[in-house]
């Protein structure tokens, strides 16, 4: 049977000491269908980044290190620098699954760039089946000088067992059970007016509605303060973001190498038994990145859906944007068993359950 692991699979993982880490994994880092891992107590500002296809990380660092820092209580990472940080977690013994990395969602809208390493991996992001040793992060800042330390976490990872994600015809059916996505109202949108697609083809949302009462967007400022990752809905976002407003026509021009936070114009409802991802922006809509985070838990958008937020960065030219285009794909993913807790228990801590257009948890808007 293909799928991904959930809570109790993950936890059983951690208690058989498959996946271990000093001090301990705690419960809090077990998500309904993810796993988060957390910053060691060193890092490393290197000259580049770099893939460890045939050596191992550490031999690596040797060369490309500029110099070490302390994380254990706090330190900067500079905007626009590459650094790479060991974690806490470790894979102990060999398992028979493919194990995948993804920013978590404050990490994405923070505009920080990450990416998990292994020791002779060929790929980012990817730790093949059988793999055992370290897992370190790359980390850039993009757009803000960030304070990290000791425990944060930055990225999480899913254990996938075969192709766990539902064909497009898997899809339809699952839709035509029960619906996916919603309009402003809370209404079903018609299957006849769902593009499938390896996914579910979601649209930006460039005009008000009823949850998106404010501004339509923001982009971030070139200038600004430091963001400490410990503190949350401590930040003026106005120091470190621009509103954007409704523009004429439902449409505005996003410029090259700004980073942007969009919502998406339908919400999203991802059942209990699924989990989802949003898929690689496609080459043939433009030269732009339209997300960062993309795993998406099982129960995220409850009964009536909840947008998903997008972190834009355009390249290379001035791309267009109009109010409903489609900017991304929601791909749903076959999970092992329904898990123990869903995305808004009050088991976990679900920052953006119910989400309309929102900062990470640092910002007070």
């Amino acid at each position: 049977m293909a799928g991904i692991l959930v809570y109790q699979q993950l936890r059983e993982l951690i208690d058989q000491g498959a996946i271990h880490s000093q001090p301990a994994i705690s419960r809090s880092q077990i998500q309904p269908s993810s796993l988060d891992l957390r910053l060691a107590t060193r890092g490393y500002r290197v000259r580049s980044g770099f893939l460890p296809e045939h050596v191992r990380v550490a031999d690596r660092l040797e060369e490309m290190t500029l110099y070490t820092f302390d994380l254990t209580d706090g330190a900067v990472l500079e905007k626009g620098h590459c650094y790479i940080v060991p974690l806490l977690e470790r894979i102990e013994r060999p398992l028979p699954y493919l194990i995948r990395a993804n920013p978590k969602s404050s990490t994405g809208r923070l505009d920080l760039f990450t990416r998990l390493l292994a020791d002779r991996c060929g790929r980012f992001e990817t730790v093949p089946p059988g793999y055992t040793g370290p897992l370190f992060l790359e980390i850039v800042p993009r757009s803000f000088p960030v304070r990290v330390r000791t425990g944060l976490s930055l990225c999480q990872i899913r254990f996938s067992e075969g192709d766990a994600q539902l064909t497009d015809g898997e899809l339809r059916a699952e839709y035509a059970r029960s619906p996916l996505l919603f309009d402003d109202g809370g209404q079903p949108i018609p299957i006849e007016r769902v593009r499938f697609e390896g996914g579910l083809c979601m649209g930006v949302a460039m005009r008000k509605d009823r949850d998106l009462s404010g501004p339509v967007g923001y982009v971030a400022k070139r200038y600004s303060g430091i963001v400490d990752t410990a503190v949350e809905n401590g930040h003026d976002s106005s120091l470190y973001f621009e509103p954007i407003q409704e523009q004429p026509l439902g449409r505005m021009i996003v410029e090259p190498e700004e980073f942007y936070i969009f919502a998406s114009k339908e919400r999203i409802r991802v059942p209990r038994h699924l989990a989802a991802e949003m898929a690689a922006y496609d080459v043939g809509i433009g030269e732009l990145r339209t997300n960062y985070a993309g795993f998406f838990d099982n129960g995220f958008g409850g009964d009536k859906g909840t947008r998903a937020v997008l972190e834009v960065r355009p390249h290379d030219v001035p791309f267009l944007v109009e109010d409903g285009q489609v900017f991304f794909k929601l791909a749903f993913l076959k999970t092992l068993a329904d898990p123990e807790v869903v995305y808004g228990d009050r088991a976990l801590s679900s920052h953006y359950q119910g989400q309309g257009l929102k900062l990470s948890k640092h910002f007070r808007v």
